[in-house]
Parts: structure tokens; C-alpha cells; sequence
């Protein structure tokens, strides 16, 4: 299951650290979250991604707010392609059996 979407990328901040995030169309997580793929702690589904020239892999974790998932951004990837809050974001997601 591949996702190729646009999101801007926000931040959290928690009390003593900030997290970032870009959050999936609502529809792509509606197609998530009725997949039969392996779920892990808290609802996160393991996925492939790949931001510009940048690929890792990570979960996403379903975000009440929205009703979709969101995606954390590490600032390794922010870094590395010069990524900042409320920018586009383009995004190559695939769920991984």
C-alpha cells in the first residue's frame, strides 16, 4: 500500500522536548487503519518513507485530532533536506506487511 502525499510539517512541544510531524490526508488513514498489516504498540503500523533524497523507516500513529495518522520527522531528515515548520512537505509513504 504506497501514499504519495503533500502535508506541512508542525511541531509539538512537549515540556521538555519538541516533536515534528507531518499528518496524513484523512482518507490515506482511513485506508491505513482498516489494513490488515501488522500493528504494533499504541495502533503504530511500521512504513518505508521517503522524503526528497532521504528514506528510513518508522510508524505512523493514529492521531485522535484528525482521525487520521501522523508521521514523525526526525531532525536528522529535517536537516539533512533543509525542512522547516509550516513548509510542504512531499511524502513517499508504503505500509510494510
Amino acid at each position: 500500500m504506497d501514499f504519495i502525499f503533500s502535508a506541512k510539517l508542525w511541531r509539538y512541544q512537549a515540556e521538555k522536548a519538541a516533536w515534528y510531524f507531518v499528518t496524513l490526508p484523512q482518507d490515506y488513514g482511513g485506508q491505513i487503519k482498516f489494513t490488515r498489516e501488522r500493528r504494533a504498540g499504541f495502533g503504530s503500523v511500521r512504513v518505508d518513507v521517503q522524503i526528497g533524497q532521504t528514506s528510513w523507516k518508522t510508524s505512523v500513529f493514529p492521531y485522535k485530532e484528525t482521525g487520521s495518522y501522523i508521521l514523525p520527522i526526525k531532525a536528522e531528515v529535517r536537516k539533512k533536506e533543509k525542512l522547516e515548520v509550516g513548509e510542504d512537505v512531499h511524502v513517499h509513504l508504503k505500509v510494510i506487511p
